[in-house]
C-alpha cells in the first residue's frame, strides 16, 4: 500500500506519493496562489479542499481523486451584518482551518471562530448556531492567529458527541449533536480574562483524542501541555521531559497509541529551542516523553512548525513540515527522519492518505 501526503501552503498544495515511504515523487502547486489551509477525505471518500484568498475569499473544493477539483457553491459563509468578530468587529470568513467528520456529517472550523455542518458530502454547508451563537461570544478575543475555531473532534462511538477547541478561546462540548455546547476548560490557566465568564479565556493550540477512548484527549495550550481522562471535565499537565512547552500541533499513531509533538522556544521567540529542530514522542499517554530527532537539523533551525503542519499515518509514519517550507518524513515512529529534497512556501497543513 502506497502512501499520499498532501501538502498546504501560503502559495498552494503540494502532492507527495511513496509506495515505500523513502522515495517520493512530488506533484504540483494545486490551487497556485491560493493558501491551500487544510485538506480532509470524507467517510464516503471525497477529498475536500480549503482555499483563502486575501481578495476573494475562503472556498471549498471537492475531489475524488486529487486530480480533477470543482469548488462548491454554498460554502461556509458569515451574514453580512453577523457581529462577534472579534475586538468589537463584525464576523468575517477569513479562512477554514480544519474538517472534522462524525458519522455521515462533516464539519468545518473556520475563522472567525465558527462551526459549520455539511450532510451531503461537502456539497453545501449550514452554521452550527449552538457555537456559533453562544452565550459566551461577547467575550470571545482572537490570539496572534486569529479567532479560530481550528480542531474539531468526535467521539466515532457517538457522532452527536463533539469538542471544538477556538483560539483564544477554549474547548467546547456538545452532548446532542452541537444544538447546545458547554466549556470545557478547568484546569487550564487563563490567558485573555472575560470578567463576565471565567470558562473562556484559554488559548488552544492544538487538539488530538483517542480514538479507542473519546474521552482521552491531549491539548495543546499557549500556556502548556495537557490530558483529559473524562471528556474535557478536567484537565492535568503532561510536560514530563518536554524542552519546552510552547508549541502547536500535537498527533498521534493510533496503533501504537505514540504522541509526537514539536516543542518551540515559547511564545515571544516561537522557534526551536537553541535552532535545534525537534520532535518529541510519548508511549506512555503523556507521562513523559523523550526527544526522537535523529536526522532532524541539530543547528541553525529557526523555522516554526505551525499547528497543522504535523500528522501520523497511523502505519509509523510521521510527516513534518516548516514554516521555511521543508518536509521532513519518519517511517519508523520518529526513530529517525529523512529531509524530502523540496523547498516549498510556509507550510499551514499535512495530511496523509493511504492510497
Amino acid at each position: 500500500m502506497g502512501t499520499t501526503a498532501v501538502i498546504g501552503t501560503a502559495k498552494g498544495g503540494f502532492i507527495l506519493r511513496s509506495d515505500d515511504r523513502r522515495t517520493w515523487s512530488v506533484e504540483g502547486p494545486l490551487f497556485k496562489g491560493w493558501k491551500l489551509t487544510t485538506t480532509s477525505r470524507t467517510p464516503a471518500g471525497t477529498y475536500l479542499a480549503a482555499t483563502a484568498s486575501d481578495v476573494y475569499g475562503t472556498a471549498v473544493h471537492r475531489s475524488r481523486d486529487l486530480a480533477e477539483w470543482e469548488q462548491v457553491e454554498t460554502g461556509p459563509a458569515w451574514p453580512a451584518a453577523a457581529e462577534g468578530g472579534g475586538n468589537g468587529e463584525a464576523r468575517k470568513l477569513k479562512q477554514i482551518w480544519t474538517f472534522g467528520h462524525g458519522g455521515n456529517r462533516t464539519y468545518a472550523g473556520v475563522d472567525d471562530a465558527g462551526l459549520f455542518a455539511s450532510d451531503d458530502d461537502g456539497v453545501s454547508w449550514t452554521p452550527v448556531d449552538g457555537l456559533n451563537e453562544h452565550s459566551t461570544r461577547s467575550g470571545w478575543f482572537p490570539g496572534a492567529g486569529g479567532l479560530c475555531a481550528h480542531a474539531v473532534l468526535v467521539d466515532p462511538a457517538d457522532p452527536k458527541r463533539l469538542w471544538c477547541g477556538i483560539s483564544a478561546v477554549g474547548v467546547f462540548r456538545s452532548d446532542d449533536g452541537g444544538a447546545s455546547w458547554t466549556p470545557k476548560n478547568e484546569g487550564i490557566p487563563i490567558v485573555i480574562e472575560d470578567k463576565s465568564c471565567k470558562d473562556i479565556g484559554r488559548c488552544v493550540h492544538g487538539m488530538v483524542a483517542d480514538p479507542k477512548d473519546a474521552n482521552t484527549i491531549y491539548r495543546r495550550e499557549h500556556v502548556g501541555v495537557f490530558r483529559t481522562r473524562d471528556g474535557g471535565e478536567h484537565w492535568e499537565r503532561i510536560e514530563n521531559g518536554l524542552p519546552s512547552w510552547f508549541g502547536f500541533p500535537i498527533v498521534m499513531d493510533v496503533p501504537t497509541n505514540t504522541l509526537f509533538l514539536a516543542p518551540l522556544e515559547s511564545d515571544e521567540y516561537r522557534m526551536p529551542v537553541d535552532g535545534r529542530l525537534s520532535v518529541y514522542r510519548s508511549r506512555d499517554g503523556g507521562d513523559s516523553w523523550e526527544d526522537a530527532s535523529a536526522g532532524l537539523p541539530a543547528e541553525h533551525a529557526y523555522v516554526g512548525v505551525l499547528r497543522g503542519a504535523m500528522a501520523a499515518d497511523q502505519d509509523g509514519g510521521v510527516y513534518l513540515g516548516t514554516t521555511g517550507g521543508q518536509v521532513y518524513v519518519s517511517s519508523d515512529g520518529a526513530d529517525s527522519w529523512q529531509t524530502l529534497p523540496v523547498t516549498l512556501p510556509r507550510v499551514l497543513s499535512v495530511e496523509v492518505y493511504p492510497s
